[in-house]
């Protein structure tokens, strides 16, 4: 390996201080994280640390001019026990299409793979052994350098923490299509993983659950009416036999679970459309009786089955059931989990220490 990892373990683990059937969304971190930093135009000092604070200068560039981005994933144990990656070579690829959308510099795959191998493989003991639970891991990078005016950083810092995670959705989930305000317009950052993007949708998902929603339905900028994104997840419809997904047309995100789906119903021999579809199409589908079901697909999720649609005042009812959707969510999580053959060679092995 050209980048050497360093390790500094911590004297006693934590994680048996950790209820695995009761794990607190997003609060509880495991013993380590890996760290890397970027300086004189090259990636230097990867290592393994103590999970802590990271000391920030007030004037550090990501806070006042945005250039941060992140990747989310998840490692699982599979029947033997084994920590397994699901596809972190294509994690990696959209991390450096961010960066590079950003005004970031690249991150060499190697480091970014042989990272959170090095981190599995000292915190694997954090992997829930519940069915429906992983150990949630979230790579991002953000400009470190101290200095306050408009220009790209020189200096930044690559991190990868983990975290427990249970399932997000118990149940069927209910949209708020959203006219007033956007998740992406053409020409901007909606294809990366930038965190500005999610800091905007703070405010409308807040106002969607208000009304009873679970999540945002985002619409196009222009003319807020073609179907984008999910919340934080792509979305998937089946009309008459048919699946069809948002094409990616540089505001939509390129989902790596998406992209399975993708692969995976084709495999199951139904065909996928890739292409423009608007919140008028899902309504008459929805009258005219020919919307069999809808689901999300991501990362934090998996496969969330949606219920219904709010819009301006009236209800598309989108299904109660997702026959189709419950046999990719289980497919999906079988091949995660080594109960299943990977045949797509979706999964990576991480060794113990």
């Amino acid at each position: 390996m050209k980048y050497k990892i360093t390790v500094d373990k911590v004297e006693k683990s934590k994680v048996d201080q950790l209820d695995f059937n009761n794990i607190p969304l997003g609060t509880t971190f495991t013993d380590h994280m890996f760290i890397c930093d970027y300086d004189n135009g090259e990636w230097v000092d990867a290592r393994v640390v103590p999970m802590g604070l990271i000391p920030t200068h007030p004037a550090a560039m990501a806070l006042h001019y945005g250039q941060a981005i992140f990747e989310g994933m998840k490692a699982y144990k599979d029947t033997d026990g084994t920590p397994m990656l699901f596809r972190p070579e294509q994690n990696a690829k959209r991390l450096n299409e961010s960066a590079t959308r950003m005004g970031m510099p690249e991150l060499p795959e190697e480091i970014f793979v042989e990272g959170l191998k090095k981190l599995i493989s000292i915190d694997h003991n954090w992997i829930p052994p519940t069915e429906g639970s992983a150990l949630y891991l979230r790579p991002f990078m953000y400009a470190d350098e101290a200095f306050i005016g408009m220009r790209a950083a020189t200096h930044y810092k690559f991190i990868i923490m983990a975290s427990p995670a249970q399932a997000l959705y118990s149940k069927r989930i209910k949209l708020w299509a959203e006219k007033q305000y956007i998740r992406a317009a053409h020409g901007g950052t909606g294809e990366a993983k930038a965190a500005g993007n999610y800091a905007a949708a703070v405010l409308p998902t807040e106002l969607a659950k208000a009304k009873g929603y679970d999540q945002v339905l985002w619409l196009d900028a222009a003319e807020h009416k073609y179907i984008q994104e999910v919340g934080t997840m792509n979305i998937f419809f089946k009309i008459n036999g048919e699946f069809i997904t948002p094409n990616l047309d540089g505001s939509v995100l390129h989902g790596i679970t998406r992209a399975s789906v993708i692969d995976m119903l084709r495999s199951m021999n139904f065909k996928v459309t890739e292409r423009k579809i608007t919140i008028d199409e899902i309504k008459e589908a929805s009258e005219n009786g020919s919307l069999e079901e809808a689901f999300g697909t991501g990362t934090a999720v998996g496969i969330a089955y949606i219920q219904e649609i709010g819009l301006e005042g009236e209800t598309i009812h989108v299904s109660d059931e997702s026959p189709v959707g419950l046999e990719v969510n289980d497919t999906l999580n079988a091949i995660k989990t080594g109960q299943l053959e990977d045949k797509f060679g979706w999964m990576t092995k991480v060794d113990k220490e």
